[in-house]
């Protein structure tokens, strides 16, 4: 909902019943902290507290009476000739959970009304309210306290006011009232205002003239505002949001419609100086049975950036509107059907990287766009669906814009009898892509059309304490009927192609177990060798298009799986005996992992003659592509080796080392240090080395294609200073290019009634071409202030920090 003004009822005065928050013009001086049942903290101080004290409601002084009825001590009571009574010395009245403490309570013959002198003491549930004379109406709520001083004691809030009224409409009204959260004798902050009317039956009170002071010193000024005072949504506007990068003001000014109990908008008008007016709007609803939102901007022509250079990415887009849209709706048909709907698109491919989203942690790379509907059974799954999505690159060449499938059916099954099982996949789908077929050159890229893959397997599977056995045979049938447009030599491609493809594999490891005491602690270590073989014979594909498909990148998964391709367009061809040795500490009788450490290898018995292009006849040529002639001609996979140590319960080390021993090099390693401490530390540093062209997937050209080895170190930390001061920090370089991908610093202060975040980042943009050159540095200063209890101004980016710093939680405001 975004950060709204935070208002609570006084609520019940004439049933001595209150809860809430005003402002004030001149409001009156605050009492003592003695005097608000406020409790500083002792040895039973909680870690977390960061206030230096604790409003405690004393016990009441009266039983609770019957239902209805009032309760009443006093050290003397006079009763007048004309019915008047005096209640004289600690009087005391109570009311169901409310009562009155004073020291003269005067009641007119007419019994319509009672008058207390003060000073005086109303208490309720979680409620304190003092003051120096007090009406009350004993036929209806209605009741007036003069020179108020109020505290909500589970809110950690207290006020004051010159007068508080309950009307007998049930709306309280206050004059020259004010808030705060901040503790007894601390006036960081507060609210003030002249008069304020609050209505518990509506969830909404407004105020006149009302103004937030720091230190006494007034900071921000409403003529008239109108806010919530429970949890109740109500209509107003949010607190804004500024920011500054490089120099230029981003302030947004949010306007929240709370249009029914299930349905409401945001409304966000975003001024950035070297761009415009952007305007950005949300609107979310929930039905019994489904939820949806739809969210957007919008920004008339763009002002292009504040770049002096008009070759520089922020300026692509100068003089042209900028938009984006994301519409998300998913719901349940019954208790086994699901569907979703989801339509995104943006303007170009660099808007999230120039605007970010307001509304979500939108990613950045792709705009899904899907319909649809499945079915989930006790054996059978269904799934029909129409998908695409729209690829955020600058600049997008047409070969490179992805497929839609319309449409996409699945069906899969699953059946057991004991250890023997059998599988069924199937699935059809037509893939589509918005270009102009007949602009692209003729090859396997600029087909569109039908594909059908069916994967049927049976196996047998054996589990005991003793290891695993596991037999298991697949037949891949795939058959496609391609359209090449109206295109000159057509005729000389197949339109309509097959291939069946079996895939066998047998998986299976043994599990041995020894009791081991090592540094005078007990443990128990297991051994466990695995082997996997697997084949699957190489078909003629270089017909095929490539509609949903990429090479994967070898990893320790990829030891024990005959499938070398994602998709379904291309089947690898494979001839391979995995080896491979796991070793566990496991420490107690839960079976808690201190360390695991594993070793393994892939031995080819073939050439893999089937690539991309999927022509079994030919091998990359050696001279012009060693990576793929190696990669294809290779006998043995690289040695791969993995460790996952728990040090202590405090410190972790995860390890990860490809080595190739026939050409003596490092293929990819990393390795992590974690550190993470119950006060909320967090500490991680790492390394990362990949070879250049490691991953096939990643093709030149593409944005994530680097020509170049990746070695980069990470430091990123977050450090609790004490209980009101975290540090956060991160700093990522790329050693291989000499520079830094990112460095952040900041701090935030939490404090009783307000905290503060600051951070300074700066940061490489990829200028999405996939060469380094090409990228420029960005800087920004992030400042974030909340009034707890009120609001907050700033940016949001905890789910950023969260993200760039493992183990980093930001402290609730």
């Amino acid at each position: 909902m975004g950060n709204r003004l935070s208002w609570t009822a006084l609520a019940g005065l004439a049933t001595l019943s209150l809860g809430g928050a005003p402002f004030v013009s001149a409001a009156p001086d605050s009492l003592p902290a003695e005097s608000l049942d406020f409790r500083p903290w002792g040895d039973d101080r909680s870690a977390g507290a960061l206030c230096r004290g604790v409003y405690v409601m004393p016990d009441y002084r009266l039983p609770e009476p019957p239902p209805g009825q009032v309760a009443s001590e006093s050290n003397s009571a006079n009763y007048g000739e004309d019915g008047e009574t005096i209640l004289l010395g600690e009087v005391v009245l109570r009311r169901d959970t409310a009562q009155l403490e004073t020291p003269e309570v005067r009641v007119p013959g007419s019994r319509e009304r009672a008058f207390a002198k003060g000073p005086l003491a109303l208490r309720d549930l979680n409620l304190l309210v003092r003051g120096d004379a007090a009406e009350l109406s004993l036929v209806s709520d209605a009741a007036r306290i003069d020179n108020a001083h109020y505290v909500i004691h589970d809110r950690h809030l207290r006020g004051d006011a010159v007068q508080l009224e309950r009307l007998e409409d049930g709306r309280y009204r206050l004059t020259s009232a004010s808030f705060t959260t901040c503790d007894p004798g601390d006036n960081f902050w507060r609210l003030v205002g002249g008069d304020v009317v609050l209505d518990r039956e509506r969830g909404l009170g407004t105020a006149r003239h009302a103004r937030l002071e720091m230190g006494g010193v007034p900071v921000f000024y409403w003529p008239w505002v109108r806010f919530p005072i429970d949890d109740r949504r109500q209509t107003g506007f949010l607190w804004p949001a500024v920011g500054v990068s490089s120099g230029d003001l981003d302030y947004a000014q949010p306007f929240y419609w709370n249009i029914a109990p299930n349905q409401d908008a945001t409304i966000t008008p975003r001024w950035i100086t070297d761009r415009g007016m952007l305007l950005g709007g949300e609107y979310r609803y929930l039905l019994p049975s489904d939820a949806g939102q739809i969210e957007g901007a919008f920004l008339g022509s763009d002002d292009g950036g504040s770049s002096d250079n008009p070759n520089d990415a922020a300026r692509r887009f100068e003089g042209e509107d900028r938009w984006y849209v994301d519409y998300r709706h998913a719901g349940t048909l019954n208790t086994r059907s699901r569907y979703q709907l989801r339509y995104g698109g943006a303007s170009d491919g660099r808007y999230f990287d120039d605007f970010g989203s307001d509304f979500s942690d939108q990613n950045t790379s792709a705009m899904p766009r899907l319909a649809q509907i499945d079915y989930r059974g006790d054996v059978w799954r269904l799934d029909a669906r129409a998908q695409g999505f729209q690829k955020l690159d600058d600049p997008l060449a047409d070969r490179d814009k992805p497929f839609y499938r319309l449409p996409s059916l699945s069906a899969s099954a699953r059946w057991r009898q004991g250890g023997f099982y059998q599988q069924w996949g199937s699935n059809y789908s037509y893939f589509w892509r918005d270009v102009d077929q007949n602009e692209i050159p003729l090859d396997r890229e600029s087909a569109v059309g039908s594909r059908l893959h069916l994967s049927p397997a049976v196996g047998w599977r054996v589990d005991e304490r003793w290891g695993h056995l596991e037999p298991r045979l697949e037949w891949l049938a795939t058959a496609y009927e391609l359209d090449y447009g109206a295109r000159r030599n057509v005729e000389d491609r197949d339109t309509s192609l097959t291939r069946e493809v079996p895939i066998v594999s047998l998986n299976g490891g043994l599990i041995f177990e020894r009791e081991l005491a090592l540094g005078g602690r007990g443990y128990r270590q297991t051994l466990e060798p695995r082997a996997n073989y697997a084949y699957v014979p190489a078909r003629d594909q270089s017909e095929f298009p490539d509609f949903d498909t990429s090479e994967r990148a070898f990893s320790w998964n990829q030891l024990w799986s005959p499938y070398r391709f994602s998709g379904s367009d291309r089947v690898g061809d494979l001839n391979r005996l995995s080896l491979g040795v796991d070793s566990r500490l496991l420490e107690d009788a839960r079976g808690r992992q201190r360390l695991a450490v594993g070793l393994g290898q892939a031995y080819y018995f073939e050439d893999r003659t089937i690539d991309m292009v999927g022509d079994p006849d030919v091998i990359p040529d050696r001279d012009r592509d060693f990576p793929g002639w190696y990669r294809a001609t290779r006998d043995r996979s690289p040695l791969v080796a993995r460790a996952d140590w728990q040090v202590t319960d405090r410190w972790r080390t995860r390890w990860q080392w490809l080595y190739d021993d026939s050409l003596e090099q490092t293929e990819r390693t990393s390795v992590d240090l974690q550190y993470r401490s119950p006060a909320g530390h967090a500490l991680n540093l790492g390394y990362r080395w990949e070879l250049q062209g490691f991953d096939p997937s990643a093709e030149p050209g593409d944005d994530e294609f680097r020509d170049f080895n990746r070695e980069e170190y990470d430091l990123s930390f977050a450090w609790k200073a004490n209980r009101r001061v975290d540090l956060i920090g991160r700093f990522l370089y790329d050693n291989t290019n000499d520079r830094a991908l990112e460095q952040l610093a900041g701090v935030q202060w939490n404090d009783c009634c307000y905290g503060l975040q600051l951070v300074w980042r700066e940061w490489i943009d990829d200028n999405d071409t996939a060469i380094a050159i090409d990228d420029f540095t960005d800087r920004g200063i992030f400042l974030r202030f909340v009034f707890k209890g009120l609001g907050g101004v700033g940016r949001e980016a905890d789910s950023y920090f969260e993200q760039a710093i493992p183990g980093y939680r930001s402290t609730a405001f």
